[in-house]
């Protein structure tokens, strides 16, 4: 088994979330008593979010690649970003180390095409949803068709994000609002919708909607437990 360096922290309720999901498949796949070899390392979100607002990722990309690097060093394997978000500087990280990323976003356009989804919903952060990094992965790289709400809405779903979710909140009200948001995505002809935060998974679950959710936080970790059980020698 490959040891995986985590950068987690973004938020924190997010990432015991990935670090149970990646050992609970683990426990699934290997029984016993396997669990998942992984170094975390944990930032303070508040310097980091402080940073993002400022829209000054040159700092953040400096912070992450320190970060990495010293994963690296500490005998990490392949690089795991528990956040979609910063997956937005995941290019400059790989470009800085000599060890692989496993990527979010990659790993969601092959359960999508998996399942047979060409015309794919995105919710994630306003930077995810707005930004080219994920929407052109999807579309550029693996030929899918995206679409994400309108303007207001996407204020609407950045703010449940980070003035509830990242609290670990979870407001009924805005339940409702994002399933509405969710149905006018429906209403368009998507054919599944893409949680592209790791914290949207807490408020809304497959049962909810009428077309396929793909929970990018528990893709991703079913692709690191891939790379980690591959033997590349």
């Amino acid at each position: 088994m490959k040891l995986l360096g985590f950068i987690g922290g973004m938020n924190w309720q997010s990432t015991v979330e990935y670090y149970k999901t990646i050992n609970k498949l683990v426990s699934e796949r290997l029984g016993k008593n396997y669990s998942a070899k992984i170094i975390l390392y944990s930032v303070n979100f508040e310097e980091i979010l402080e940073l993002e607002m400022q829209n000054d990722w040159r700092a953040v990309t400096d912070k992450m690649i320190e970060i990495s690097n010293s994963l690296e060093m500490a005998g990490a394997e392949a690089l795991v970003i528990c956040s979609n978000t910063m997956h937005l500087i995941a290019e400059d990280l790989e470009n800085n180390a000599s060890i692989p990323i496993i990527s979010v976003i990659d790993a969601t356009a092959e359960s999508l095409k998996n399942n047979n989804i060409k015309f794919i919903g995105l919710l994630g952060t306003k930077f995810t949803m707005t930004r080219d990094f994920y929407k052109k992965t999807l579309t550029e790289k693996h030929g899918l068709k995206v679409s994400i709400p309108n303007s207001e809405d996407i204020e609407v779903i950045n703010d449940i994000i980070y003035k509830e979710l990242a609290y670990g909140i979870i407001n009924p009200s805005s339940k409702k609002e994002l399933l509405r948001i969710i149905n006018n995505l429906i209403s368009q002809g998507v054919q599944g919708i893409i949680l592209g935060c790791t914290e949207l998974p807490l408020i809304i679950q497959k049962e909810d909607i009428q077309v396929p959710l793909f929970d990018t936080l528990e893709t991703h970790m079913k692709a690191a437990l891939e790379y980690s059980l591959t033997d590349n020698k």
